[in-house]
């Protein structure tokens, strides 16, 4: 009874946390832009956007994670405990050290950590969940690069869109997109936090998606003010068409994917749509060795080192064999050898460019 709720309570922690970080920079364009003033205002719309889109379409990613990687029957509630807590341990760690994962990596390397402690792993549902995590980023690079052909030929050939109503048209456009990104991050990364929970039976998943909705919109709504300060008021230079390109192609994709029940980082996706933007702009000047190695780090460590935590526990905890412990150490020594975890600071690169959306009405 006490490990139950335990999990609950992990389970809806880390929740809270998608939301406070991930889930409320959906909404970064739009209040950068001016486009939605207040700040309490976006994070309502992010929150409810987070919630519809868990309870609506949920669910497909819940049962990916809760049965299609590794076998429901072993998924008893201390495995769902050991998910949750390799997942937020490799989020904390990652957070100290600068680096930004995503929380659909970090659950899917604990998953395939715990199956490959049990040796037993569904091989072929995982190959299909790595490459459509190369694929959909990469997708949306392309997509970013030839809308934005588009945009910059309707900008200057429609010149009312920046005078008289078209501003407000834009706000809109920008308002609804940034909706539909909190929606996919609802329907896709909600599953992080309740997907283990559901595979041992605690929860159904109509509960798990309403209940893992409801906290990652508290999250966003109630913790989600620094992200969405940092988001939108420091966002790499979009006009409002390009900001609302950016959001509705990776709204678009995470959606699809979430509707085959594929878990994908959300995170990469955006910073490719950026990419994808940037490159269209100024070509090869965009890929500098600072966002390469941000991109490097973000899709590699994030699985692994979770991975890594999630096998160690369930040979200590479960089969009490110290062997493990080992592997872990050379890893973190790996890691840090190769220069891969290094704290960000002001001086870093990454902090250097410092420019903001293009504001509504502005120069």
């Amino acid at each position: 009874m006490i490990l139950t709720i335990l999990a609950c309570l992990i389970a809806l922690f880390f929740a809270i946390n998608i939301g406070a970080s991930g889930a409320a920079a959906s909404m970064g364009i739009a209040y950068g832009s001016g486009a939605v003033k207040r700040k309490r205002i976006a994070l309502l719309i992010c929150g409810s956007g987070v919630f519809f889109g868990a309870i609506l379409g949920g669910g497909e990613v819940v049962k990916t994670l809760g049965s299609e990687i590794i076998p429901e029957s072993i998924i008893s509630i201390n495995i769902a405990l050991i998910i949750l807590i390799s997942a937020a341990i490799s989020l904390f760690i990652a957070n100290l050290s600068g680096i930004p994962l995503s929380t659909s990596e970090v659950t899917v390397g604990a998953i395939v950590g715990v199956g490959i402690a049990f040796q037993v792993l569904f091989v072929k549902t995982l190959l299909v969940i790595v490459m459509y995590w190369i694929l959909i980023p990469l997708i949306a690079f392309l997509l970013a690069f030839v809308t934005n052909k588009v945009v910059k030929v309707t900008e200057r050939k429609f010149t009312f869109l920046s005078r008289g109503r078209g501003p407000k048209l834009l706000a809109l456009l920008v308002i609804v997109t940034g909706f539909l990104e909190a929606f996919s991050a609802g329907m896709n990364n909600v599953a992080n936090a309740v997907g283990p929970l559901v595979a041992t039976g605690i929860i159904t998943i109509e509960q798990g998606t309403f209940s893992g909705g409801l906290f990652v919109a508290l999250g966003a709504i109630f913790l989600g003010g620094k992200v969405l300060e940092t988001n939108g008021k420091k966002i790499t230079k979009l006009s409002l068409l390009q900001g609302s390109a950016v959001s509705g192609i990776g709204a678009t994709l995470v959606i699809i994917a979430s509707l085959f029940g594929i878990p994908i980082p959300h995170t990469q996706v955006t910073t490719c749509s950026i990419l994808g933007v940037g490159a269209s702009d100024k070509g090869r000047q965009i890929w500098q060795k600072a966002i390469i190695g941000k991109l490097i780090k973000t899709w590699v460590i994030s699985p692994l080192f979770s991975l890594v935590i999630s096998y160690n526990l369930v040979k200590l905890f479960v089969d009490f064999d110290f062997s493990g412990v080992a592997i872990l150490f050379v890893f973190i020594a790996m890691v840090y050898a190769i220069g891969l975890w290094k704290p960000a600071t002001k001086a870093h690169p990454i902090y250097k460019e410092k420019v903001a959306i293009k504001k509504i009405g502005g120069n």
